[in-house]
């Protein structure tokens, strides 16, 4: 598991080598749409029964049953609770002059068990709420798969470590600036948004090769369930 200041270092110096099209699918705006776009998709298809709903309960033989399938579906199942805030709730995971704001929100909040959550007057607290939920639901859903604790145990925990890193970070002078520059050369910012996306895409990872008995090179080598399409 990285530290946290690993993170906060890999999400700040990564620079993006794809073909412009996939850089403009890793902005923050982006990947907000394609979230807001597949998740109710994902939900109605599981509602329909045309998939196994967790996917950690899938099979090989079941639709959606291949490693890719089962690791992006789970990720969309823990990202589906903060894209559920009702207003701009969201857009807030992506604004940089929001970022402190919801870093003292997240911080403040008691941990929580809840997978069912009810939302209250405040967005932030709302987002605290649901990123805490998202992370409860691979927890779970590791259980259900039988990943290694020692691959799963403690993340929430060392999240919020990483969050008092993304603090410091946000309260240092230009670092409004700074985001913006980032962004506008491929580079990642810590965001509120990519730091529970790395975690999220990272335990959904152990979840779908815990699932499928999936120890291949090409499963450990990618990074994100598109690395799996190429």
């Amino acid at each position: 598991m990285l530290s946290p200041r690993d993170l906060i270092g890999l999400l700040g110096r990564s620079r993006s080598k794809d073909s412009v099209a996939r850089k403009a699918a890793a902005h923050p705006q982006s990947i907000l749409q394609d979230f807001g776009n597949r998740i109710p998709k994902y939900l109605d298809d599981t509602d329909q029964g045309k998939l196994i709903y967790p996917a950690c309960k899938r099979t090989p033989s079941d639709a959606g049953g291949d490693v890719g399938a089962v690791w992006d579906h789970t990720r969309l199942e823990a990202m589906r609770y903060v894209m559920m805030v009702p207003g701009s709730g969201p857009e807030q995971l992506i604004e940089p002059l929001r970022q402190s704001e919801l870093l003292d929100a997240f911080l403040r909040q008691p941990p929580h068990e809840d997978v069912v959550i009810d939302f209250t007057s405040s967005t932030m607290i709302n987002l605290a709420i649901a990123i805490g939920a998202g992370f409860n639901w691979l927890n779970n859903c590791a259980v259900i798969a039988g990943v290694d604790r020692a691959k799963s145990s403690g993340t929430l925990r060392n999240f919020r470590k990483i969050m008092v890193q993304a603090q410091q970070w946000w309260a240092m002078d230009g670092a409004v600036e700074r985001s913006s520059q980032m962004l506008s050369e491929s580079e990642k910012p810590p965001l509120m948004l990519y730091l529970i996306l790395t975690e999220y895409t990272r335990l959904a990872k152990e979840i779908a090769a815990a699932t499928l008995a999936d120890t291949t090179i090409r499963l450990q080598r990618a990074r994100d369930p598109t690395d799996l399409a190429r």
